[in-house]
């Protein structure tokens, strides 16, 4: 074979060497994209700021009625329960009944001493022009002052039988359990005609309709790199398909504890962690519960 007839040969198998020792410029950009690292990663829980509400009632009695069941949605101010108050009721009617006695006797005293004090006006005058008894105008001047203290007198009465009437009112309005906030009924613990009292425990368990944060167990060697503002990525720690959720640090507690998401019985005493509060970039979607355990990592480079 002559030089002409192997330069064509010789020409291939530079082309082959070239495009074999040259790497493709889309190997680089897939190693980086599967290769993302985060500042910290971190265990948490799904909850509501200031956790669920749990109720009380907060004098003791017999369970007359229950307005709502589990499940429920019930508004700010709604009626929830209330127990037996028919003692209540009594003693609200016995304030008001006193307080009506004081205000008659208001009205009277005044009447009284408007016609002392005329009368005790016409004998000074009187006894002043030389027609009248003096002495009897010194009485009926008595006996209006002494009318006058009696008012004053029923004036502090009427300030005590509105006290009474308030804190009977009051004690009533105690025995019954209104919702303080919006809210969703998770739990109702209590059931008609059953004793119950301040000591009792909880009544029901609502969950308040706020926004959904995360609490986070961040190790304390990881302090000083997640600061409050921090992006962070929130997945369910289950491991589930669901794509990752956007988050960010909202404040990051000041105070450390041994964790209580860590499965591990000895590991959890021994680890310290700080509470790290997250919120969601967006609407947390209504899949998610209250107490759902979700792996948190933390500035995604």
């Amino acid at each position: 074979m002559n030089s002409r007839s192997l330069h064509p040969w010789l020409v291939l198998i530079s082309a082959c060497f070239f495009l074999t020792g040259c790497p493709r410029e889309d190997a680089p950009a897939k190693t980086t994209a599967s290769s993302a690292t985060y500042l910290a990663v971190a265990r948490g829980r799904v909850d509501v700021e200031g956790g669920l509400l749990k109720l009380g009632v907060t004098r003791d009695g017999i369970v007359a009625d229950i307005k709502i069941k589990e499940g429920d949605h019930v508004r700010k101010g709604q009626l929830l329960s209330s127990l037996d108050s028919e003692l209540a009721r009594l003693a609200v009617s016995a304030a008001q009944a006193e307080q009506q006695q004081v205000q008659v006797q208001a009205k009277q005293l005044e009447r009284r001493f408007k016609f002392a004090d005329q009368k005790a006006t016409r004998l000074a005058k009187a006894a002043a022009a030389g027609a009248g008894d003096g002495q009897s105008a010194d009485d009926a001047r008595e006996a209006a002052a002494q009318l006058h203290d009696d008012i004053e007198k029923n004036r502090g009465d009427a300030e005590t039988a509105t006290r009474k009437l308030t804190t009977a009112r009051y004690e009533l309005a105690q025995r019954s359990l209104y919702a303080p906030v919006d809210a969703e009924v998770v739990r109702r613990l209590i059931q008609p005609g059953a004793a119950v009292s301040f000591q009792s425990g909880p009544a029901f368990i609502l969950l308040p309709n706020q926004a959904r944060i995360v609490r986070a167990e961040l190790n304390e060697s990881f302090v000083g790199a997640v600061l409050p503002g921090m992006k962070a990525e929130i997945s369910d720690e289950s491991g589930n398909d669901s794509p990752p959720l956007s988050a960010h640090v909202v404040r990051i507690s000041a105070v450390l504890g041994n964790s209580t998401l860590e499965d591990d019985p000895q590991v959890r005493a021994n680890m310290r962690t700080v509470e790290c509060i997250l919120a969601f970039d967006q609407p947390a979607p209504a899949s998610l519960r209250v107490g759902q355990r979700m792996l948190v990592r933390f500035g995604a480079q």
